[in-house]
C-alpha cells in the first residue's frame, strides 16, 4: 500500500512538474506561432471587408466568426498562462494578442480583464504603450465613457470623426506621452484611407 501511495505521490508530482512547465520556451514559441496565423488570417479578412463596396453579409459573418474563434482562443491563453509579453513571445508576438483583444468588440468584459494585464506588462516594460493606449480608448468607448487617446472614431454625416474626447484640449500631449502623433494627422489619415 506505501509504494502504491508513493507511485501514486509520484505521478502527481509529474503532472503538476508538466503543468508547471508550461512557460517553457518552445510552448511560447507554439504560442507566437499561432499568434501570427491568427492575424494574418484577421487581417486578410479586414482588407477584404473594407475593399469591398459593399461588404456582403455573409464576408460579415465570417468576420464575426474570427473574430469569436480569435476571443475563445485569447480567453484560453489568458486564463493558462496570462498576458502574453515581449520576453515570451517578442514584441511582433505581444503587438499579435493586443490585436486580437482589440478585435474582441462581442465581449467587452475580457477586453477590460486584458486591459488590466496590459497596463502591467507596460508598468513591466512587457507591452507597447501605444497598443494600452487603443485598447483604453477602445474600452472606454464600449463601455460610453469620453476616450483619452483620440483613437476611436465614428461614421458621421458621411465622414469620420473621433468618437467623444476626455479633454480635447490635451488629447495631443496624452497621445504624444504614448508614442502616437497629433490627432489632426491621424483624422486626415484615415479618412485618406
Amino acid at each position: 500500500m506505501r509504494r502504491f501511495a508513493a507511485l501514486l505521490a509520484l505521478l502527481c508530482c509529474s503532472c503538476v512538474a508538466v503543468e508547471a512547465g508550461s512557460d517553457r520556451a518552445s510552448d511560447w514559441s507554439e504560442v507566437r506561432a499561432e499568434l501570427t496565423r491568427r492575424v494574418e488570417e484577421d487581417q486578410a479578412l479586414r482588407r477584404e471587408y473594407v475593399a469591398a463596396d459593399t461588404p456582403t453579409p455573409e464576408l460579415a459573418e465570417r468576420l464575426a466568426a474570427v473574430d469569436a474563434d480569435n476571443t475563445s482562443w485569447m480567453k484560453q491563453l489568458v486564463t493558462r498562462h496570462g498576458w502574453p509579453t515581449i520576453a515570451h513571445v517578442g514584441e511582433e508576438g505581444a503587438g499579435n494578442a493586443w490585436l486580437l483583444v482589440q478585435h474582441a468588440d462581442q465581449d467587452v468584459d475580457f477586453q477590460e480583464q486584458c486591459l488590466v494585464l496590459l497596463r502591467a506588462a507596460v508598468a513591466q516594460g512587457q507591452a507597447d504603450r501605444t497598443n494600452l493606449a487603443y485598447l483604453e480608448d477602445r474600452v472606454a468607448t464600449h463601455r460610453g465613457r469620453p476616450q483619452r487617446y483620440g483613437t476611436q472614431f465614428v461614421s458621421k454625416d458621411g465622414g469620420l470623426e473621433p468618437y467623444q474626447l476626455e479633454d480635447p484640449a490635451r488629447v495631443d500631449e496624452w497621445r504624444a506621452e504614448v508614442g502616437l502623433g497629433p490627432l489632426a494627422e491621424y483624422a486626415e489619415l484615415l479618412k485618406s484611407q
